[in-house]
């Protein structure tokens, strides 16, 4: 063997499985200064490698297909709201009205979504826990997710799931990155000459290595009994997981048969740990 065909295997191994080490966004060793960088650069990121473009040929082409002229979305842990700003955009062009609901936990991300938004745009910010949504079942029509379950473990990631599937009432839908040694080279490399923000340049080969296959995100999506599963790969090294909600209408003959708590009751529980920052002014 060679020593180039040694570094391949060595390389491609890397791949085999996530990594389980952790991001500094993670672990917290950032400077506010940073963090404020961060929020600013990653807006264009997503811009450029098209996270707003597998938002559009998903929920937003399910609630078209569906027709819906109103419709409510939840974004868990949604950054600075930029895809709920997206959304919010396509619904005013479109003529539909939608209810705009993006929940954080870091306080300084959940007061971003409120700075970057206007209040036509229709978008409230809640503090709140992935792993325990403060929110009555079927609460909102989807549930969105983008660029966060490869910052879980996998027992995370299954109740981040079951948590959003029990949120919603049509769909819910994860965006996320494909783990791909090309995607992690080409990152490593323009990225090191465009990305300014150490966060950003470290801990973006961090989260390919962190992320998914796509039978790994389908395996995932069955461990947390999601029904009608869908897995899509956009470019560039997106993958975008869909699932239908478990949601049973209350008036529907089933709920008696399905459920014995009473229907839309929050948990008590979880609103402990859920703070609401207020809707976009």
């Amino acid at each position: 063997m060679t020593p180039g065909t040694a570094l391949q295997l060595i390389m491609f191994d890397r791949f085999r499985q996530r990594s389980n080490d952790l991001e500094h966004i993670d672990i917290g060793d950032y400077t506010p200064e940073e963090y404020e960088g961060c929020i600013v650069e990653l807006q264009r990121v997503n811009q450029w490698l098209g996270d707003a473009r597998a938002l559009r040929r998903s929920l937003l082409a399910d609630i078209e297909q569906a027709d819906l002229r109103k419709f409510s979305v939840l974004d868990v842990a949604a950054g600075s709201g930029e895809l709920l700003r997206v959304a919010a955009a396509w619904a005013r062009r479109n003529k539909r009205q939608g209810r705009f609901t993006a929940l954080e936990l870091n306080a300084r991300s959940a007061k971003a979504v409120l700075e970057k938004s206007s209040a036509r745009e229709g978008i409230n910010s809640i503090r709140g826990d992935a792993l325990r949504l403060p929110f009555a079942d079927g609460s909102f029509d989807y549930s969105i997710s983008s660029l966060f379950t490869h910052h879980l473990d996998d027992v995370e990631i299954v109740r981040v799931l079951e948590e959003l599937n029990r949120v919603a009432r049509r769909r819910i839908f994860i965006i996320d990155l494909h783990r791909h040694p090309i995607a992690y080279c080409l990152y490593r490399t323009v990225g090191r000459l465009v990305l300014h923000n150490r966060l950003l340049r470290e801990d973006g080969a961090l989260s390919i290595l962190r992320s998914f296959k796509p039978q790994e995100l389908i395996d995932l999506a069955s461990q947390a009994g999601l029904d009608d599963i869908r897995l899509e790969r956009r470019f560039p090294y997106r993958l975008v997981l869909s699932a239908r909600a478990n949601w049973i209408d209350p008036l529907d003959a089933r709920w008696g048969r399905n459920n014995q708590q009473s229907p839309l009751t929050v948990h008590a529980d979880h609103m402990d740990h859920a703070v609401s920052v207020g809707p976009a002014r």
